[in-house]
Protein backbone atom coordinates (compact mmCIF):
# COMPACT_ATOMS: atom_id res chain seq x y z
CA UNK A 1 0.00 0.00 0.00
CA UNK A 2 1.68 3.09 -1.10
CA UNK A 3 2.12 5.44 1.81
CA UNK A 4 1.55 9.06 2.41
CA UNK A 5 3.55 11.21 -1.00
CA UNK A 6 3.56 14.79 -1.10
CA UNK A 7 4.37 15.37 -5.11
CA UNK A 8 4.49 19.03 -4.85
CA UNK A 9 6.86 18.80 -1.57
CA UNK A 10 7.28 22.20 0.90
CA UNK A 11 6.13 24.54 -2.23
CA UNK A 12 3.09 26.25 -1.49
CA UNK A 13 1.30 29.63 -3.32
CA UNK A 14 1.62 32.70 -0.90
CA UNK A 15 -1.83 34.28 -0.38
CA UNK A 16 -2.87 35.99 -3.61
CA UNK A 17 -0.89 33.77 -5.62
CA UNK A 18 -1.57 30.20 -7.55
CA UNK A 19 -0.13 27.33 -8.21
CA UNK A 20 -1.09 24.48 -10.89
CA UNK A 21 -1.60 20.86 -9.79
CA UNK A 22 -2.75 20.07 -13.26
CA UNK A 23 -4.09 21.75 -16.38
CA UNK A 24 -6.47 23.69 -15.58
CA UNK A 25 -6.58 23.05 -11.63
CA UNK A 26 -4.85 26.17 -9.46
CA UNK A 27 -4.49 25.66 -5.74
CA UNK A 28 -4.90 29.08 -3.45
CA UNK A 29 -4.28 28.76 0.21
CA UNK A 30 -5.38 31.65 2.55
CA UNK A 31 -5.34 32.34 5.86
CA UNK A 32 -7.42 31.66 8.96
CA UNK A 33 -7.23 33.22 12.12
CA UNK A 34 -7.17 29.69 13.89
CA UNK A 35 -5.30 27.04 15.31
CA UNK A 36 -5.61 25.81 11.81
CA UNK A 37 -3.99 28.77 10.43
CA UNK A 38 -4.87 28.38 6.08
CA UNK A 39 -7.42 27.03 3.82
CA UNK A 40 -6.65 25.55 0.38
CA UNK A 41 -9.06 26.80 -2.10
CA UNK A 42 -9.33 25.52 -5.95
CA UNK A 43 -9.87 27.50 -9.53
CA UNK A 44 -10.59 25.48 -12.12
CA UNK A 45 -10.88 26.95 -15.82
CA UNK A 46 -14.04 26.46 -17.20
CA UNK A 47 -16.54 27.27 -19.83
CA UNK A 48 -20.69 27.48 -18.34
CA UNK A 49 -23.29 28.01 -20.67
CA UNK A 50 -20.81 29.41 -23.49
CA UNK A 51 -19.28 31.72 -21.03
CA UNK A 52 -15.47 31.14 -20.88
CA UNK A 53 -14.18 31.59 -17.58
CA UNK A 54 -13.54 29.69 -13.92
CA UNK A 55 -15.13 27.68 -11.40
CA UNK A 56 -14.07 28.61 -7.42
CA UNK A 57 -14.23 25.29 -5.24
CA UNK A 58 -14.44 27.34 -1.64
CA UNK A 59 -14.10 30.69 -0.82
CA UNK A 60 -12.46 31.11 3.04
CA UNK A 61 -13.91 33.41 5.43
CA UNK A 62 -15.59 36.50 5.25
CA UNK A 63 -12.79 39.02 6.44
CA UNK A 64 -11.06 41.68 4.93
CA UNK A 65 -7.27 39.54 4.68
CA UNK A 66 -9.12 36.88 2.41
CA UNK A 67 -10.92 39.79 0.58
CA UNK A 68 -7.84 41.48 0.10
CA UNK A 69 -5.95 37.98 -1.36
CA UNK A 70 -9.33 37.59 -3.29
CA UNK A 71 -8.86 40.58 -4.85
CA UNK A 72 -4.96 39.90 -6.03
CA UNK A 73 -6.27 36.82 -7.72
CA UNK A 74 -8.77 38.60 -9.61
CA UNK A 75 -6.44 41.07 -10.36
CA UNK A 76 -3.70 39.04 -11.42
CA UNK A 77 -4.46 35.76 -12.20
CA UNK A 78 -7.68 35.38 -13.68
CA UNK A 79 -6.84 36.09 -17.80
CA UNK A 80 -9.37 39.10 -18.19
CA UNK A 81 -12.03 36.09 -17.61
CA UNK A 82 -14.96 36.03 -15.13
CA UNK A 83 -15.66 33.53 -12.05
CA UNK A 84 -18.96 32.07 -13.51
CA UNK A 85 -18.99 29.17 -10.75
CA UNK A 86 -18.92 29.14 -7.17
CA UNK A 87 -19.21 25.56 -5.81
CA UNK A 88 -18.69 24.73 -2.38
CA UNK A 89 -17.81 21.44 -0.62
CA UNK A 90 -19.98 22.17 2.90
CA UNK A 91 -21.17 24.68 4.78
CA UNK A 92 -18.33 25.54 7.33
CA UNK A 93 -17.11 29.11 7.91
CA UNK A 94 -13.85 28.51 6.21
CA UNK A 95 -15.61 27.07 2.73
CA UNK A 96 -18.91 29.42 2.25
CA UNK A 97 -17.83 32.17 4.07
CA UNK A 98 -17.11 34.78 0.61
CA UNK A 99 -19.40 32.39 -1.46
CA UNK A 100 -21.93 35.52 -1.26
CA UNK A 101 -19.45 37.99 -1.88
CA UNK A 102 -18.18 36.56 -4.99
CA UNK A 103 -21.61 35.85 -6.60
CA UNK A 104 -22.53 38.97 -6.09
CA UNK A 105 -19.68 40.02 -7.72
CA UNK A 106 -19.90 38.12 -10.67
CA UNK A 107 -23.40 37.48 -10.65
CA UNK A 108 -22.23 33.62 -10.16
CA UNK A 109 -24.36 30.67 -9.43
CA UNK A 110 -23.62 28.88 -6.30
CA UNK A 111 -23.39 25.16 -6.52
CA UNK A 112 -23.83 23.10 -3.13
CA UNK A 113 -25.77 20.41 -1.49
CA UNK A 114 -29.57 21.35 -0.59
CA UNK A 115 -28.74 19.66 2.78
CA UNK A 116 -25.36 21.77 3.22
CA UNK A 117 -27.17 24.89 1.80
CA UNK A 118 -29.89 24.86 3.98
CA UNK A 119 -27.67 24.63 6.99
CA UNK A 120 -25.58 27.65 6.04
CA UNK A 121 -28.71 29.66 5.80
CA UNK A 122 -29.92 29.22 9.34
CA UNK A 123 -26.51 29.40 10.82
CA UNK A 124 -26.48 32.77 9.18
CA UNK A 125 -29.33 33.84 10.16
CA UNK A 126 -30.54 35.55 14.01
CA UNK A 127 -32.48 32.33 14.75
CA UNK A 128 -29.65 30.39 13.85
CA UNK A 129 -27.04 31.89 15.97
CA UNK A 130 -28.97 31.81 18.81
CA UNK A 131 -29.09 28.23 18.59
CA UNK A 132 -25.53 28.23 18.82
CA UNK A 133 -25.12 30.19 22.20
CA UNK A 134 -28.62 30.69 23.58
CA UNK A 135 -29.08 31.36 27.46
CA UNK A 136 -29.35 28.26 30.35
CA UNK A 137 -32.60 26.49 29.56
CA UNK A 138 -33.16 27.76 25.73
CA UNK A 139 -31.46 24.81 23.89
CA UNK A 140 -27.90 25.47 22.23
CA UNK A 141 -24.38 24.68 22.37
CA UNK A 142 -23.97 25.92 25.61
CA UNK A 143 -26.64 23.25 27.35
CA UNK A 144 -25.86 20.86 25.00
CA UNK A 145 -22.65 20.60 26.65
CA UNK A 146 -23.73 21.33 30.03
CA UNK A 147 -25.28 17.98 29.97
CA UNK A 148 -22.81 16.61 29.33
CA UNK A 149 -20.63 17.65 31.67
CA UNK A 150 -19.51 21.34 31.04
CA UNK A 151 -20.02 22.89 34.34
CA UNK A 152 -17.74 26.30 34.24
CA UNK A 153 -20.22 28.81 34.16
CA UNK A 154 -16.87 30.81 32.57
CA UNK A 155 -16.88 28.48 30.06
CA UNK A 156 -20.56 28.32 29.93
CA UNK A 157 -20.58 32.32 29.24
CA UNK A 158 -17.90 32.09 26.86
CA UNK A 159 -19.73 29.40 24.86
CA UNK A 160 -22.61 31.35 24.64
CA UNK A 161 -20.37 34.63 23.57
CA UNK A 162 -20.27 32.85 20.32
CA UNK A 163 -23.72 32.87 19.27
CA UNK A 164 -22.65 35.42 16.33
CA UNK A 165 -19.65 33.10 15.48
CA UNK A 166 -21.28 31.59 12.17
CA UNK A 167 -22.70 34.46 10.71
CA UNK A 168 -19.70 36.78 11.06
CA UNK A 169 -17.66 34.40 9.43
CA UNK A 170 -20.61 33.78 6.86
CA UNK A 171 -22.33 36.91 7.26
CA UNK A 172 -25.11 36.13 4.20
CA UNK A 173 -25.54 33.00 1.80
CA UNK A 174 -27.07 33.67 -1.73
CA UNK A 175 -30.73 33.29 -1.90
CA UNK A 176 -30.58 30.58 -4.50
CA UNK A 177 -28.32 27.93 -5.50
CA UNK A 178 -27.73 24.79 -7.75
CA UNK A 179 -28.65 21.50 -5.89
CA UNK A 180 -25.76 18.95 -5.96
CA UNK A 181 -25.97 15.39 -5.26
CA UNK A 182 -24.55 12.29 -4.60
CA UNK A 183 -22.98 11.11 -8.23
CA UNK A 184 -23.64 14.05 -9.61
CA UNK A 185 -21.81 14.16 -13.01
CA UNK A 186 -20.20 17.89 -13.24
CA UNK A 187 -18.50 19.44 -16.63
CA UNK A 188 -15.78 21.67 -15.14
CA UNK A 189 -13.46 22.73 -18.71
CA UNK A 190 -12.48 19.56 -20.26
CA UNK A 191 -13.17 17.55 -17.46
CA UNK A 192 -16.32 15.59 -16.09
CA UNK A 193 -16.06 14.96 -11.95
CA UNK A 194 -18.32 12.93 -10.18
CA UNK A 195 -19.55 14.02 -6.74
CA UNK A 196 -19.20 11.97 -4.23
CA UNK A 197 -21.46 12.76 -0.83
CA UNK A 198 -19.93 12.41 2.98
CA UNK A 199 -21.49 12.46 6.29
CA UNK A 200 -20.45 13.07 9.55
CA UNK A 201 -18.14 15.95 9.26
CA UNK A 202 -21.15 18.15 7.67
CA UNK A 203 -24.46 17.20 6.79
CA UNK A 204 -24.04 16.57 3.32
CA UNK A 205 -20.24 16.87 2.41
CA UNK A 206 -19.67 16.95 -1.55
CA UNK A 207 -16.23 15.86 -2.58
CA UNK A 208 -15.17 15.92 -6.62
CA UNK A 209 -13.58 13.47 -8.30
CA UNK A 210 -12.55 13.38 -12.12
CA UNK A 211 -11.35 9.50 -12.71
CA UNK A 212 -9.98 10.42 -15.86
CA UNK A 213 -7.67 12.75 -14.65
CA UNK A 214 -6.95 10.60 -11.28
CA UNK A 215 -7.82 14.11 -9.23
CA UNK A 216 -10.02 14.12 -6.02
CA UNK A 217 -11.19 17.57 -4.21
CA UNK A 218 -11.43 16.06 -1.36
CA UNK A 219 -12.81 19.11 0.86
CA UNK A 220 -12.66 18.11 4.37
CA UNK A 221 -13.25 14.49 3.97
CA UNK A 222 -9.49 13.37 3.26
CA UNK A 223 -6.69 15.37 4.82
CA UNK A 224 -3.40 13.95 5.05
CA UNK A 225 -2.39 14.62 8.61
CA UNK A 226 -5.28 16.03 10.92
CA UNK A 227 -8.48 13.73 11.23
CA UNK A 228 -11.55 15.38 10.41
CA UNK A 229 -13.44 17.21 13.50
CA UNK A 230 -16.62 14.93 13.81
CA UNK A 231 -19.08 16.16 16.18
CA UNK A 232 -22.48 16.07 17.98
CA UNK A 233 -24.23 19.41 18.15
CA UNK A 234 -26.92 20.26 20.05
CA UNK A 235 -29.96 20.21 17.02
CA UNK A 236 -29.04 16.73 16.96
CA UNK A 237 -28.03 15.20 20.49
CA UNK A 238 -28.57 11.80 19.77
CA UNK A 239 -26.46 11.57 16.42
CA UNK A 240 -23.97 9.11 14.85
CA UNK A 241 -21.79 11.10 12.94
CA UNK A 242 -18.59 9.23 13.41
CA UNK A 243 -20.43 6.16 11.95
CA UNK A 244 -21.39 8.07 9.01
CA UNK A 245 -17.71 9.25 8.50
CA UNK A 246 -16.37 6.17 8.85
CA UNK A 247 -19.11 4.36 6.21
CA UNK A 248 -18.33 7.57 3.91
CA UNK A 249 -14.66 6.60 3.87
CA UNK A 250 -15.55 3.61 2.08
CA UNK A 251 -16.89 5.51 -0.90
CA UNK A 252 -13.41 6.11 -1.85
CA UNK A 253 -11.95 2.61 -1.78
CA UNK A 254 -12.72 2.01 -5.42
CA UNK A 255 -10.95 4.59 -6.57
CA UNK A 256 -7.17 4.71 -8.26
CA UNK A 257 -4.77 4.29 -5.68
CA UNK A 258 -2.85 7.07 -7.48
CA UNK A 259 -5.01 9.78 -7.22
CA UNK A 260 -4.08 13.14 -6.19
CA UNK A 261 -5.85 14.38 -3.27
CA UNK A 262 -6.42 18.33 -3.29
CA UNK A 263 -7.29 18.45 0.43
CA UNK A 264 -8.92 21.87 2.25
CA UNK A 265 -6.04 21.27 4.72
CA UNK A 266 -2.32 20.41 4.52
CA UNK A 267 -0.64 19.80 1.03
CA UNK A 268 -2.20 17.77 -2.00
CA UNK A 269 -1.27 14.42 -1.64
CA UNK A 270 -0.91 10.71 -2.93
CA UNK A 271 -1.80 7.35 -0.88
CA UNK A 272 -5.68 7.79 -0.41
CA UNK A 273 -5.84 4.13 0.73
CA UNK A 274 -2.96 4.30 3.55
CA UNK A 275 -4.69 7.12 4.74
CA UNK A 276 -8.07 5.76 4.83
CA UNK A 277 -6.69 2.84 6.97
CA UNK A 278 -4.87 5.30 9.42
CA UNK A 279 -8.30 6.84 9.83
CA UNK A 280 -9.75 4.29 10.82
CA UNK A 281 -7.20 3.39 12.79
CA UNK A 282 -6.94 6.46 15.05
CA UNK A 283 -10.92 6.51 15.26
CA UNK A 284 -11.05 2.78 16.84
CA UNK A 285 -8.17 3.36 19.04
CA UNK A 286 -10.24 6.45 20.27
CA UNK A 287 -13.28 4.22 20.73
CA UNK A 288 -10.92 1.68 22.63
CA UNK A 289 -9.82 5.10 24.87
CA UNK A 290 -13.51 6.21 25.63
CA UNK A 291 -14.86 2.70 26.24
CA UNK A 292 -12.01 1.89 29.16
CA UNK A 293 -12.59 5.27 30.36
CA UNK A 294 -16.37 4.77 30.82
CA UNK A 295 -15.21 1.56 33.44
CA UNK A 296 -17.02 4.09 35.77
CA UNK A 297 -20.07 5.98 35.10
CA UNK A 298 -18.24 9.32 32.93
CA UNK A 299 -19.53 12.38 31.73
CA UNK A 300 -17.90 13.68 28.33
CA UNK A 301 -15.86 16.42 29.87
CA UNK A 302 -13.68 13.87 32.05
CA UNK A 303 -12.81 11.75 29.27
CA UNK A 304 -11.39 15.05 27.10
CA UNK A 305 -8.87 14.80 28.70
CA UNK A 306 -7.75 11.16 27.84
CA UNK A 307 -8.51 12.00 24.42
CA UNK A 308 -7.49 15.07 23.71
CA UNK A 309 -3.81 15.77 26.03
CA UNK A 310 -2.39 19.16 24.99
CA UNK A 311 -4.44 22.27 26.52
CA UNK A 312 -7.63 23.65 24.75
CA UNK A 313 -8.72 27.10 23.72
CA UNK A 314 -12.47 27.83 24.31
CA UNK A 315 -12.76 27.54 20.14
CA UNK A 316 -10.95 23.92 20.56
CA UNK A 317 -12.83 22.90 23.80
CA UNK A 318 -15.85 23.26 21.56
CA UNK A 319 -14.58 20.99 18.71
CA UNK A 320 -13.17 18.29 21.85
CA UNK A 321 -16.93 17.86 23.39
CA UNK A 322 -18.79 17.59 20.10
CA UNK A 323 -16.07 14.80 18.69
CA UNK A 324 -15.70 13.01 22.39
CA UNK A 325 -20.20 12.67 22.09
CA UNK A 326 -19.43 11.66 18.80
CA UNK A 327 -17.71 8.94 20.02
CA UNK A 328 -19.66 8.04 23.04
CA UNK A 329 -22.58 8.21 20.91
CA UNK A 330 -21.42 5.86 18.66
CA UNK A 331 -20.32 3.16 21.21
CA UNK A 332 -24.18 3.88 22.65
CA UNK A 333 -25.63 3.40 19.12
CA UNK A 334 -23.81 -0.13 18.92
CA UNK A 335 -24.85 -1.08 22.51
CA UNK A 336 -20.95 -0.99 24.11
CA UNK A 337 -22.34 1.83 26.79
CA UNK A 338 -25.55 2.83 28.49
CA UNK A 339 -26.34 6.26 29.15
CA UNK A 340 -27.85 7.69 32.14
CA UNK A 341 -29.13 11.38 33.50
CA UNK A 342 -28.35 12.23 37.18
CA UNK A 343 -30.58 14.52 38.92
CA UNK A 344 -29.18 17.72 37.58
CA UNK A 345 -29.65 16.39 34.20
CA UNK A 346 -26.07 15.44 33.74
CA UNK A 347 -25.59 12.76 31.25
CA UNK A 348 -23.22 9.79 31.93
CA UNK A 349 -21.76 6.78 30.21
CA UNK A 350 -21.50 3.33 31.38
CA UNK A 351 -19.92 -0.14 30.16
CA UNK A 352 -22.75 -2.32 29.22
CA UNK A 353 -23.14 -5.21 31.71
Amino acid sequence: MTPIHYPFEDNMPLPGQVQAVADGVFWLRMKLPFALNHINLWLLRDCLNGVEGWTVVDCGITSQETKDAWEQIFANHLQGLPIIRVLVTHMHPDHVGLAHWICERYKAPLWMSMTDFLMARWLSSKEGGAAIGSVSGGGGSADHFARHGLTNEEDLAKVRARSDYYSNLVPAVPQRFHRIQDQDLITIGNRTWRAISGFGHSPEHMSLVCEDSKIMITGDMLLPRISTNVSVHDVEPDADPLGLFLDSLKKYLPLDPATLLLPSHGKPFQGMHFRIDELVKHHDDRLAETFNACEKPATAKEIIPILFKRELDIHQLTFAMGETIAHLNYLMRRGKLNRISDSEGIWRFSQKV
